[in-house]
């Protein structure tokens, strides 16, 4: 089953190894109209300047991902292939509907709200994490390694 070959590979803790290209600028451009619940200039850069590190777990079927930084962290959960509700609290502050499915190795997420096209999708190559944010036509690649700490102590 892919979702047991997801779950052995991808749980576990990531840092932020690469951020590909310049897409997270233009991705936060698109996330900052219309002001005040956008990403703003002053977030841009603290954002790229954050140390960022993932921490995917799972609970029995529910999947928690969860975004850590010394400035703000996320985190949500999801059931793959069950529609939630979804605010990105200290993101850019938006509601929407989201849905992850299974797609090959990959997981993909689609959200439905103000901003049209957005999602995202995350995938293992290489022992590394990657990402891709989506919105209106913008893609936002990172990288993460895997946190070399042993078992038990990320």
């Amino acid at each position: 089953m892919i979702e047991i070959k997801f779950q052995l590979v991808v749980l576990g803790s990531f840092f932020i190894y690469q951020y590909m290209g310049k897409g997270f600028v233009s991705f936060a451009l698109v996330l900052m109209v219309p002001l005040p619940t956008g990403i703003g200039i002053a977030m841009r850069k603290i954002a790229l300047r954050l140390k960022q590190r993932k921490v995917i777990e799972q609970k029995e079927d529910v999947y928690i991902i969860k975004t850590l930084t010394t400035f703000r962290n996320y985190t949500f959960s999801f059931r793959v292939g069950q529609e939630f509700e979804e605010f990105t609290k200290g993101l850019d502050n938006r509601h929407c509907k989201s849905l992850v499915t299974w797609q090959g190795n990959r997981l993909f997420c689609t959200q439905e709200g103000e901003k049209k096209s957005r999602g995202w999708a995350r995938w293992i190559e290489d022992d590394k994490l990657h990402l891709e944010l989506y919105c209106e036509n913008e893609v936002c690649k990172q990288v993460f390694k895997r946190n070399a700490l042993p078992q038990g102590e990320d």
